[in-house]
């Protein structure tokens, strides 16, 4: 069973748009998943605007790699080197627990990710 950071099982993040490194809706990740793609967070205009200006073009939809690009609202499993580069500019992309990845915990920590904490 795949686990969240709260020890429980691995919730969807979003399936519409689908999401994850696997695209199952979840944040799963594994050895082929390289930026490890663990984080589901919700996307904000201020995320997305940050997240372009560091070089991490989340709205431009890429067809050719499954993706429609984002707009605020939208769940999607990000990076977690990612989401903390954001965190760390002092913007914080809400984060839903029970969808983000058990392993998001060996970059960031549960008091990190709970600052931007969104239940379902």
């Amino acid at each position: 069973m795949k686990k969240n950071v709260l020890g429980t099982a691995l919730q969807t993040c979003c399936t519409d748009p689908l999401t994850g490194f696997y695209r199952d809706g979840k944040c799963n990740t594994g050895p082929e998943d390289r930026g490890k793609h663990t984080v589901c967070a919700i996307a904000t205009e201020e995320f997305l605007r940050h997240q372009v200006a560091v070089g991490n073009d989340l709205v431009t939809p890429r067809p050719e790699w499954g993706f429609p690009g984002l707009k605020p609202g939208d769940g999607w499993c990000v990076c977690v080197e990612r989401w903390k580069q954001s965190y760390d500019a002092g913007i914080v992309a809400p984060v839903r627990l029970e969808a983000t990845h058990e392993k998001a915990l060996e970059v960031v920590t549960l008091e990190m990710l709970l600052k931007g904490t969104r239940l379902n």
